[in-house]
C-alpha cells in the first residue's frame, strides 16, 4: 500500500513533509487550558487595556498593541509550523518589511534580489533609498552575483524564492552560507510567501528571518491582510519585538483570529494547490498557444532540483508567456471565467500592473514583458481550471484570425 501510495503521490521525489506539521496547525496555539471557559477555539479578546494586579505588574498584558491574547494564539501556531522559537504578527507583509529594515541604520547596505514582489521593490527602492539606506539588487540565485554584490556595509540580504512573478528559485543554504561567511552578523531574510511554511523552511536552511505576507496562503481565504516574522535568535527578537511595539504595525485581534483559523487548513489547501498547478502548467507546456512556462514543479524548469532538495513541493504558482502581443495577454484576461478568478485563483497580466516601480530597461532584464501571465491557481476542480484556461486562450488566438481575416 505505502509503495503504491509513494507512486501516485505528486510530491514524490521532494524533500519529506515535515513531521506533525497538521497537527501542530490544528493545536498549537489552540489549547482550550489557556482560557477558563475551556474554549476550543481561540477567544478574540477586543479590549484595548488590561487590568494590573498593581501599578507595573500586569498577568501577561497591559495594553494591546503590545501584546494582546489572540496574536498570542496565532503567533505561537506559526512559529510551531516554520520550526521557529519565535513568531510576530504584523498590520501586513510590507509593514512586516518595514519592521525588519528598521534593524538598520541610514548607510547600511541592503542587498535585495532582483526579482521581488512589486511592492518590495518600491518600497527598497522609493522609501528605503530615499531615508538613507545603500539599496542595491542582483540575482541571487547566481553564486558569483551573490559575492560580488555583497559590500563592506551589507548588512542585510533580502531573498525572495521563488521569486515574484518569474519564478526564480534561490538557494537559501547556499547563499546564506556565502553571506555569513563573508560577515556572520549579515542578516539574511527569506520572503516564503510564495512557497508557505509548508513547503519550505527557510531557517532549516541557514536564514535568520523568515517572512510572509500571511495575506496570500498562510491565511489563504482572501480575506486578511497580514505579515509574519518568524526567527529563533534571542537577540533579534528582542530588537524586533521591541519594533513590533514601537512602529505600532499590529494587525487587529480578529485578523488575527481570521489567520489563525486558516492556518488550520493550510496543509489541506496547499496540497491542492500543488495538484491543480501541476496539472495546468503541465497543460500550458504542452499548449502551442503559449511559448513558455515557468512553474518549479516542473523537470523544465531551471532549478527544478534545487526545488525538489529543499522544499516539499509547490504551491499554486505558475507564469507563462502568451504567444502574441499585449493585446493577446488582455484578451486572455478577459475571458477567465468568474469561476477561476474568484477567491483563490488571480489572474495577472501587463508589466505595469505589478512592477510599476520597476524601469522599463529593468523589466526587459527580468524577462517581465506585456506577454506575461502569472497564474495563482485556487482550489477549484482541475478540470474546470483546465477548461477555463483553455477557451480563454482560444479567445485570445481568436485575435490574430480576426486581424488576418481583416487584412483580407
Amino acid at each position: 500500500f505505502q509503495e503504491k501510495k509513494k507512486k501516485n503521490d505528486s510530491s514524490a521525489g521532494y524533500q519529506p513533509l515535515f513531521k506533525s506539521f497538521a497537527t501542530d496547525a490544528v493545536h498549537v496555539g489552540s489549547e482550550p487550558e489557556q482560557w477558563n471557559s475551556r474554549a476550543v477555539v481561540p477567544l478574540i479578546s477586543l479590549s484595548t487595556t488590561f487590568k494590573q494586579h498593581e501599578p507595573g505588574k500586569h498577568a501577561g498584558f497591559e495594553y494591546s498593541r503590545s501584546g494582546n491574547p489572540t496574536r498570542n494564539c496565532l503567533e505561537r501556531a506559526v512559529a510551531a509550523l516554520d520550526g521557529a522559537q519565535y513568531c510576530m504578527a504584523l498590520a501586513s507583509g510590507l509593514a512586516a518589511t518595514l519592521t525588519i529594515t528598521h534593524l538598520f541604520k541610514a548607510g547600511d547596505g541592503i542587498l535585495s534580489m532582483n526579482d521581488v514582489y512589486g511592492g518590495t521593490n518600491r518600497y527598497f527602492r522609493k522609501i528605503a533609498a530615499e531615508v538613507g539606506f545603500d539599496v542595491s539588487f542582483a540575482d541571487l540565485s547566481k553564486i558569483e552575483e551573490i559575492k560580488a554584490a555583497l559590500k563592506p556595509n551589507t548588512k542585510m540580504v533580502w531573498i525572495e524564492t521563488p521569486t515574484n512573478p518569474t519564478m526564480k528559485v534561490v538557494d537559501i543554504q547556499g547563499c546564506a552560507d556565502i553571506v555569513h561567511e563573508h560577515n556572520k552578523d549579515i542578516i539574511v531574510v527569506v520572503d516564503n510567501t510564495f512557497m508557505s511554511a509548508y513547503f519550505q523552511r527557510p531557517l532549516a536552511l541557514g536564514a535568520d528571518l523568515c517572512m510572509y505576507s500571511a495575506t496570500k496562503y498562510m491565511n489563504g481565504h482572501s480575506d486578511v491582510v497580514m505579515g509574519l516574522i518568524s526567527l529563533n535568535r534571542d537577540d533579534l527578537y528582542e530588537r524586533l519585538k521591541f519594533l513590533q511595539n514601537g512602529l505600532g504595525a499590529v494587525p487587529s485581534p480578529f485578523d488575527c483570529y481570521m489567520c489563525n483559523r486558516g492556518l488550520k487548513t493550510l496543509h489541506l489547501r496547499m496540497k491542492q494547490h500543488f495538484k491543480n498547478a501541476m496539472a495546468a502548467a503541465q497543460f500550458l507546456e504542452a499548449d502551442p498557444r503559449v511559448d513558455r512556462v515557468i512553474f518549479p514543479g516542473l523537470p523544465s524548469h531551471p532549478q527544478h532540483e534545487l526545488t525538489k532538495r529543499q522544499c516539499t513541493g509547490c504551491p499554486g504558482m505558475i507564469t507563462f508567456y502568451i504567444k502574441g502581443k499585449l493585446e493577446h495577454a488582455s484578451t486572455f484576461l478577459r475571458n477567465i471565467s468568474s469561476t477561476s478568478i474568484s477567491h483563490s485563483a488571480v489572474f495577472f497580466s501587463r508589466a505595469s500592473m505589478t512592477h510599476a516601480s520597476v524601469s522599463e530597461d529593468e523589466r526587459k532584464e527580468l524577462g517581465i514583458s506585456d506577454v506575461l501571465v502569472r497564474l495563482s491557481v485556487g482550489l477549484e476542480d482541475e478540470e474546470d481550471i483546465i477548461a477555463d484556461l483553455d477557451q480563454a486562450l482560444a479567445a485570445a488566438v481568436s485575435i490574430s484570425e480576426n486581424i488576418l481575416s481583416e487584412n483580407k
